[in-house]
């Protein structure tokens, strides 16, 4: 049976960082709020690495205009940060359904129904507008390739301990790939970087880890295979194959394949949005973040689409999506990021290289 709930102003999809700010924002604005995700706030930063530290610095990542508590005034751990998310849920006593995936959403007359699936039992929603921050990385980038779903390959790095005194092969040239090689390395494990272009970018790989990474490999200390894409893999060794065709066997006792995530826009397709682009990306208009659909907007990283040859929405630069659905929303312009003294504006490349 489906339980049919009165109607609200604002349904919120994604309770992460820039869908809990906007909760902020609207409730401060008198609006009411409906607010769903399918698992539990931040849950994206919850499954990051043990330990991993934020690119953004912490004013770049600040909520509503409430500044992290930060005793050493460096980046702060994704631990860290869940805290600092559940204190802002606390503080401004923000209702979130977890655990309440939207399942369904269309749009009948002025309204939207949102169905969604809890664990106790299908429920319906009505809202008339509509706000989706579903984030971008749903699901790992698959090579699809043979052995890919044996037990000792690993599409998501969680701690180093794993791999101690073990043939640990990490396939990937950016971010992750780069800092995990390096943590797993001094937990004791021999590690291999397999990557299919002749040299990182630098764009890519941040300027605190690159020179770090560039000298573990010019000792020797890590190995590094440029130039080379995973085949298959066994139980005891990966096929890789180089620039020039020619084939060769890695031993590996287990594996990483640290190579993206792609988002799921299946919910912006069922309700009628216009996927545009390689991306797939939400059509909108970026001054309103309103899709082509009246009445839905994006938030937030899911802006960038399904796929992305280079990452352009984070945390940092999102805030304005929320200042400018409310706005469109109420005419008024929200509080958001950090307090009004450290906000400061930054060009996309000066984000990546931070």
């Amino acid at each position: 049976m489906t339980e049919t709930i009165p109607t609200t102003d604002v349904a919120i999809i994604g309770a992460g960082p820039i869908g809990i700010e906007l909760a902020v924002a609207l409730k401060q604005a008198g609006l009411t709020a409906c607010h769903f995700d399918a698992h539990q706030i931040g849950y994206t930063i919850s499954w990051w690495p043990r330990q991993t530290y934020f690119f953004s610095t912490t004013e770049r990542i600040e909520l509503a205009g409430i500044p992290i508590p930060n005793t050493d005034q460096g980046r702060v751990t994704g631990e860290s940060y869940l805290a600092y998310l559940r204190a802002i849920v606390e503080q401004f006593d923000l209702d979130i359904h977890t655990y309440e995936p939207v399942v369904d959403l269309h749009k009948q007359d002025d309204e939207f129904i949102l169905v969604t699936r809890p664990a106790a039992g299908q429920r319906q929603y009505r809202a008339r507008k509509v706000v989706v921050a579903i984030g971008d990385m749903h699901r790992p980038n698959r090579l699809d390739i043979p052995g890919e779903d044996l037990p000792h390959v690993d599409h998501t790095f969680v701690e180093p301990h794993r791999y101690f005194r073990k043939r640990l092969l990490i396939v990937g040239g950016r971010n992750s790939a780069a800092e995990a090689a390096l943590r797993c390395w001094r937990a004791g494990a021999q590690v291999a970087l397999s990557y299919r272009r002749a040299v990182f970018d630098d764009r890519s790989v941040k300027h605190f880890i690159l020179p770090d990474l560039l000298a573990q490999i010019e000792l020797g200390t890590i190995a590094f295979l440029p130039e080379t894409q995973p085949l298959a893999i066994d139980t005891t060794h990966v096929t890789l194959e180089r620039a020039d065709g020619s084939r060769f066997q890695q031993p590996a006792d287990f594996v990483l394949l640290l190579t993206g995530f792609v988002g799921d826009m299946s919910l912006f397709e069922k309700v009628g949005v216009h996927l545009v682009g390689d991306e797939r990306a939400p059509q909108h208009n970026p001054e309103t973040m309103e899709t082509n659909l009246p009445g839905l907007y994006v938030a937030g990283t899911a802006a960038g689409g399904e796929r992305k040859p280079r990452y352009s929405y984070f945390i940092e630069n999102c805030h304005v999506h929320v200042s400018r659905i409310v706005h469109h929303l109420t005419g008024d312009w929200p509080i958001v990021g950090t307090i009004p003294a450290r906000q400061y504006e930054l060009p996309l490349e000066d984000i990546q290289a931070n």
